[in-house]
């Protein structure tokens, strides 16, 4: 039975560790875990865009669910990441999702084929139709080409379980259109780093975050700060913050959030091909700006 959760808090998307030999590395998986727990996450969500998502095979993803919620017995929730190309794999995804036990769906617009606003609707309502699990639609046009607008939320509302929204248009405005317009009917989740505090202090109720993975302590302190309206520590932590963030909005994110995971002791660079590691001047400039952060990280009063 999945648990009863809230939208509220910090969900990191996390990384899928691999071996040399590219099988999965559950035990860098679990240290990274540990971390993030320790922290005071609130959930995780397991095969996003950072956790190499296109790459995993289903038995990956089963095996990653399984561990999860083995290892976090019902402390916080195990959130599923489903982007699929055709509407039967989404459903049978979620379908699966459930049976394995997981807490929740974070569902992306169809893959590869850019729908249009009746496809799209059609396509999330399908997938929330097959399965009793809360779900939070992924509203990323910039990199997926598909804008969820308002007036689809409007014909989504009519699904009860889909019940969140990550929120990665990059429009700060959109979390004060999203409460106009619906009140509290879905949760918002700022889903871009270097917005954390903005779409926080306009009412954002969590963030799905990329660079918790490599500083899960930081990341929970910042969210905290801007909930508790300590605007003035809060700023302080994410100046030292942004650069490291802005590492989450490239299309190599992967690698440069892995490279900093490594740096703190909680990750490794390994990625699944076609990705390649860091190689020369690329990797020393993202070494750089990840050790330039950790050498002037701000003293946490936790």
């Amino acid at each position: 039975m999945a648990m009863q959760f809230k939208w509220q808090g910090v969900f990191p998307a996390l990384l899928t560790p691999f071996t040399a030999d590219d099988k999965l590395d559950l035990t860098m998986y679990e240290k990274n875990l540990d971390a993030q727990v320790d922290a005071g996450v609130a959930g995780i969500i397991i095969g996003g865009s950072l956790g190499e998502a296109s790459t995993l095979t289903f038995e990956e993803k089963k095996i990653l669910v399984d561990f999860s919620l083995k290892k976090l017995n019902g402390k916080i929730p195990v959130i599923l990441n489903i982007a699929e190309g055709s509407t039967k794999d989404a459903v049978e995804q979620a379908k699966m999702a459930e049976s394995w036990g997981a807490d929740g769906i974070m569902l992306l617009p169809p893959m590869r084929y850019k729908a249009d606003d009746r496809e799209t609707v059609v396509f999330f309502k399908t997938v929330a139709q097959s399965t009793s699990l809360p779900i939070m639609i992924y509203n990323n046009p910039v990199d997926y080409k598909i804008n969820v607008s308002l007036d689809m939320f409007e014909e989504l509302s009519a699904c009860k379980n889909i019940n969140a929204i990550k929120e990665s248009t990059r429009e700060v405005m959109n979390i004060t259109k999203l409460k106009n317009r619906f009140g509290n009917r879905f949760a918002i989740l700022c889903g871009v780093d270097p917005l954390t505090v903005e779409e926080l202090a306009l009412g954002a109720d969590g963030l799905v975050a990329g660079l918790v993975d490599a500083f899960p302590k930081e990341t929970v302190v910042l969210y905290n700060l801007v909930k508790s309206g300590k605007m003035d520590e809060a700023i302080k932590i994410y100046r030292w913050f942004m650069p490291l963030l802005e590492l989450d909005i490239h299309p190599k994110l992967v690698q440069y959030i892995k490279l900093a995971a490594t740096e703190m002791g909680i990750g490794s660079e390994y990625v699944r091909a076609p990705r390649l590691p860091l190689v020369g001047e690329e990797r020393t400039a993202i070494l750089k700006i990840i050790r330039d952060g950790i050498a002037s990280k701000p003293s946490l009063n936790i």
